[in-house]
């Protein structure tokens, strides 16, 4: 499976502009799955009730896109529903059925807590033969809510995490797919946002050893993703077999 990533350099509260300039990156690209930074829409923006989507433009475009490319599509956006904000990562199938994961973190140091509503659910999308699990920015410092229980293959990451604390971003996701025993592909966005954050072009994806298996040309990081390769690797090392047994309330 090739996944290709965007590194977005996202318009602030721009939804048409970063739409436009999402097509226009991936004009002549072709992968299974297209993966977009968290709130490729408008940036990591806490005005919910202004930026928020409320006719599921950011969806439509996902699945506009998964149509035009016979591909999948990943990535968050802000959305409202029943009088609530949610951080809202979506996975569109080419056949346009909709998986989604409203993310359980969320970033109190930028007051996120204070204004959406942390997600209830651990949400693991069947693509491709791959059992993939869905996570956005913050949620990468939490790992027992990543642990493996032997139900996925590839954790995405998508974020918009700032160059300040970029150490600890790539040291992370190279942590979770060492102790996970999986793929993990991790997505930042660059550029500076509306609040004068830089962030430096910082994606990667990691194989089930540490070792990155991602190349990068212009604005576009790409990964192919071998099931066969990562069978072959659990079986040998079968460290998943130690991991401790515990349940997480939700």
């Amino acid at each position: 499976m090739k996944i290709t990533g965007l590194n977005l350099d996202i318009i602030w509260k721009n939804k048409e502009e970063n739409f436009q300039q999402i097509e226009k990156e991936l004009q002549n690209q072709e992968a299974d799955l297209f993966l977009l930074p968290e709130m490729f829409s408008t940036g990591f923006c806490m005005d919910a009730a202004e930026v928020s989507d409320k006719n599921q433009e950011s969806l439509e475009f996902l699945k506009k896109m998964a149509k035009e490319k016979d591909a999948a599509f990943c990535g968050s956006a802000p959305v409202e529903e029943n009088g609530k904000f949610y951080n809202r990562m979506y996975f569109v199938h080419p056949d346009l059925t909709v998986d989604f994961y409203d993310k359980r973190h969320l970033f109190s140091f930028s007051g996120e807590d204070q204004v959406y509503t942390p997600g209830k659910e651990r949400v693991i999308v069947n693509y491709k033969g791959f059992r993939i699990l869905l996570q956005v920015c913050y949620d990468l410092r939490f790992p027992v809510f990543a642990r493996n229980n032997d139900d996925y293959d590839v954790i995405l990451y998508v974020a918009n995490w700032p160059e300040k604390r970029v150490a600890a971003w790539e040291h992370l996701l190279k942590a979770r797919a060492i102790e996970n025993l999986s793929f993990v592909f991790g997505l930042n966005r660059i550029g500076t946002d509306g609040n004068n954050l830089f962030y430096q072009e910082s994606s990667h994806c990691f194989f089930a050893d540490g070792k990155e298996i991602s190349e990068k040309q212009r604005n576009l990081v790409n990964a192919e993703l071998n099931l066969e390769q990562l069978k072959d690797f659990r079986n040998h090392f079968q460290f998943l077999n130690d991991r401790d047994s515990f349940a997480i309330e939700l």
